[in-house]
């Protein structure tokens, strides 16, 4: 099937993927496990870093499971048991869940690691992956506007150019390329401003609790002397590597995209002073800079298919408002991409095959519409910090009340059979307007 004018090519695939992060290698791994010809371009060349908290919850443990990715101690993947949050003078210990979706464990892994890993599994599935492949834009037909390939220009770990563009078609292209969505933004597909969007800073310790069976959360962040001082909104996280080092940061929330103006560097000196002292959160300790990244939340970039395109992850602004999560659906996204791109690879007339690419906007709102909306009343309320110092205060010391925010906040709920907090959540996003 032709679906344009001729144009010179470097290379042809069923499938170009922009993007070998956890959305694009999961898109990539589905795809090329049906038999396709897929092309997988990564700007970077691993291993790479991105800036991330590295804790990979239940959900996403689900899906690297799916993927058949594995993840043994060894390899230098830790487990974590739970969650251990702390708030106006209480600290409480949870439990993951027991589920029938999803493990009773979390993971967590450098994102220098994570990357490189899901990348080469894609890459033994059978995906082409081409490093060093920085795509400039989206190769388009003339007359109806449908993407038909990208341009792109290889470049070394920095980011410098080593040779002359390149050119690669194929009929179906997934953006994967993260927040800043350039292939998204080039074929006219804009981010919503009104949608919550929120900033994380992060850095790593050597600790000697490198090994902490918990997931750590400060749910308050104070501009001085914790209880004397000013409450700013966000929370911070502790997530212990198992390799002598800790991945420390803090996130901050709003409800909407405009610029908020907050000092984040500011606000993690500031934590740090007042961190607990069994963490040896030392300047002496610390290990690289202090590193900043913006989370799109809620999809806030739409639609997620048009003309050939299908969005994936923090493209498609795939991050949770209520925890700041993202790799759990840039995997989910991924399979889902895939799975639609595949059937509608097989079909056997133009009409057919977008009409079942159209399908993918409806499939990831009926996953992930409600939840999210729930989300955005969520972002509303807690970038307010006197509304998350009441939350706190007379929450965390109820542990039922804990177990369900607990389960919320972590899309850690089974959404087909469940107990009562499993049924209440699932309904709650039924009843919530698509995102």
């Amino acid at each position: 099937m032709t679906l344009g004018t001729a144009v010179r090519t470097e290379a042809e695939a069923d499938v170009i993927v922009v993007g070998a992060g956890p959305g694009g290698a999961a898109a990539a791994h589905y795809l090329a496990s049906t038999g396709l010809s897929v092309l997988l371009l990564e700007k970077g060349v691993f291993p790479r870093d991105k800036v991330c908290g590295d804790g990979l919850t239940p959900r996403a443990v689900a899906e690297l499971i799916r993927m058949g990715v594995p993840t043994p101690e060894s390899e230098g993947w830790i487990r974590n048991w739970g969650l251990r949050t702390h708030g106006a003078g209480h600290t409480i210990e949870l439990p993951w869940p027991e589920l029938a979706e999803m493990p009773s464990y979390g993971l967590a892994r450098s994102r220098m690691n994570l990357d490189e890993t899901l990348a080469r599994h894609a890459q033994a599935s059978g995906a082409d992956l081409r490093e060093g492949m920085a795509v400039t834009g989206p190769l388009r037909h003339e007359r109806s506007g449908r993407i038909l390939g990208v341009t792109a220009k290889p470049v070394d770990a920095r980011g410098r150019r080593t040779g002359e563009d390149v050119t690669f078609r194929a009929p179906v292209v997934v953006d994967a390329g993260g927040v800043s969505a350039r292939l998204a933004t080039s074929m006219g597909i804009e981010k919503d401003m009104d949608r919550p969007m929120g900033v994380a800073v992060r850095t790593y310790f050597r600790s000697p609790r490198h090994d902490d069976p918990m997931m750590e959360s400060h749910l308050e962040l104070w501009d001085g002397k914790p209880g004397e001082s000013n409450l700013m909104p966000g929370y911070g996280w502790i997530f212990a590597l198992g390799d002598g080092t800790v991945n420390v940061g803090l996130g901050s929330l709003s409800s909407t995209a405009k610029p908020t103006g907050l000092d984040y560097k500011g606000m993690f000196r500031t934590w740090m002073e007042n961190a607990p002292e069994e963490w040896e959160f030392t300047p002496e300790n610390q290990i690289g800079e202090l590193r900043s990244a913006a989370l799109p939340m809620a999809f806030n970039r739409k639609p997620h298919y048009s003309q050939g395109l299908l969005l994936v992850g923090d493209s498609g602004g795939m991050v949770s408002p209520f925890n700041g999560e993202g790799i759990a659906y840039a995997l989910q996204s991924g399979r889902i991409a895939a799975d639609v791109i595949s059937q509608a690879l097989s079909r056997t007339s133009a009409y057919a095959l977008e009409k079942t690419l159209r399908t993918y906007p409806k499939i990831l709102s009926d996953e992930l519409g409600g939840y999210y909306s729930l989300g955005q009343v969520f972002a509303r309320l807690i970038e307010r910090p006197e509304i998350m110092r009441l939350c706190v205060k007379h929450g965390l010391p109820r542990p039922t009340l804990m177990r369900f925010t607990m389960k919320l906040l972590s899309d850690g709920f089974d959404r087909r059979d469940g107990d009562w907090m499993d049924r209440t959540i699932t309904a709650l996003t039924k009843l919530a307007p698509a995102s």
